[in-house]
């Protein structure tokens, strides 16, 4: 019985990052053996077990054999005979099938360690393409290793593209397609796993509301990279800088513009009304991957009210405290702080606005404060009651934004001024 580190720990490991969790594979063994020396079986699908003390996963040596269509669709063999090399051999790609033994000696007989230098993503032999679900998790290592200088390999990128075209994406369920996506938008760089799935034709498979966006053009004076799909990538990855590994932020980032692919080519490159366009698509996409209810929540605030916070400024007062009532942000101010930080990163998500000043964001912040901190016990009054007391209330809190305004008025806040429009 041998046992090897494998997987995400060496190659992080080898790239100097911070080391994740650690697998194990072990050769030469059979799971009644793991049990009696005190490992317990967790696997459900193949023999997997934790340690007894450190809680780490050990599986026992694989290999893999095609059945039927989909990710789920194989046999798997596991028993003493199998080798590491033979284990290694059914891993997705070269940089995740290195071993490392218990003296720290590499067994890579894939060149993965080369591929590590090189900064290339390649798949490890021609059984990658019996794994729809490969094509995604090549796009969310990219979204974390892009930013490192790898690219995918050409060879890679064209089965890919074949596995795309053969319609076995289709068969994902939702729950993994989801799992791959909020872990890319928890990246660095969320664009390359966008980037990777539209070069490869499989974005329109697994996310066509997004895919829709690409080649629809925007007003160029207010979008130099006039793409609005370039222009998402762009507001995702300033998302990730903004918000680092925000996932909800990341989310509604990626959503905010769907409706931007509902305009009638007849108004291009103008988007009238794209925000309330945006609603539907944004709701097929979170049904059918069964988005969870908070990056639901968020998406269709960003989407329906971005251009509202852009354009703070020619607001009424009570406009402004229409649209923080809407959102609920009077009993849940931390969303109107997600709003403003993805509205932020849709102002500088564009070519040349990475540095852009944003104080619509912090001024919208201050007329929520000032907003809250009017509460139903202060205009309660004798004889008020019922509807009244809200009326009141509502009237209070408009008195507070304006405030906020006359005293910004009187001692503008140090930053320069910033329109934005659609």
């Amino acid at each position: 019985m041998k046992t090897y580190l494998v997987g995400g720990a060496v190659r992080d490991r080898l790239l100097g990052l911070a080391p994740g969790d650690r697998d194990h594979v072990v050769v030469g063994t059979t799971p009644e053996a793991m049990e009696a020396a005190g490992f317990r079986p967790v696997g459900r699908d193949f023999p997997v077990f934790l340690h007894p003390e450190t809680q780490e996963e050990h599986a026992l040596a694989r290999t893999e054999r095609k059945s039927g269509r989909g990710y789920r669709g194989f046999v798997v063999h596991a028993d003493p005979s199998v080798t590491l090399e033979q284990d290694l051999e059914r891993r997705d790609f070269t940089i995740n099938a290195i071993a490392e033994d218990a003296d720290g000696r590499l067994v890579d007989p894939f060149g993965g360690a080369r591929d590590l230098d090189a900064r290339v993503l390649r798949h490890v032999g021609p059984a990658f393409v019996e794994d729809p679900l490969r094509v995604l998790r090549a796009a969310r290592f990219m979204a974390r290793l892009a930013p490192l200088g790898f690219r995918v390999a050409d060879e890679t990128r064209a089965l890919m593209r074949t596995m795309a075209a053969g319609g076995e994406l289709a068969d994902l369920v939702p729950e993994r397609v989801w799992q791959e996506l909020s872990r890319a938008l928890g990246a660095k760089q969320p664009s390359a796993f966008l980037r990777t799935l539209h070069n490869a034709g499989a974005l329109g498979t697994v996310l066509p509301e997004v895919e829709a966006l690409y080649g629809v053009p925007q007003r160029p004076e207010y979008h130099p990279e006039v793409d609005t799909g370039v222009h998402t990538e762009m507001v995702c990855d300033m998302a990730a800088t903004l918000a680092p590994g925000d996932t909800v932020i990341g989310f509604a980032a990626l959503t905010h513009d769907l409706g931007k692919a509902r305009t009638p080519e007849a108004e291009w490159p103008r988007h009238i009304a794209h925000e309330q366009r945006g609603l539907k698509p944004l709701a097929a996409l979170c049904d059918r991957l069964r988005v969870p209810t908070a990056h639901r929540e968020l998406a269709v605030l960003a989407c329906r009210e971005h251009l509202n916070v852009h354009r703070l400024d020619e607001l009424r007062d009570s406009t402004v405290h229409d649209l923080l009532a809407r959102c609920d942000g009077f009993r849940k101010p931390e969303r109107i702080a997600r709003l403003v930080t993805v509205c932020e990163a849709d102002k500088r998500g564009r070519l040349g606005a990475t540095d852009a000043d944003y104080p619509q964001g912090a001024r919208l912040l201050r007329m929520l404060d000032a907003a809250r901190g009017v509460q139903a016990r202060d205009v309660l009054r004798d004889g008020l009651t019922g509807p009244a007391v809200g009326d009141a209330l509502r009237s209070a809190r408009i008195d507070a934004i304006a405030q906020v305004r006359t005293d910004e008025d009187a001692c503008p806040p140090p930053t320069r001024a910033s329109g934005t429009r659609t």
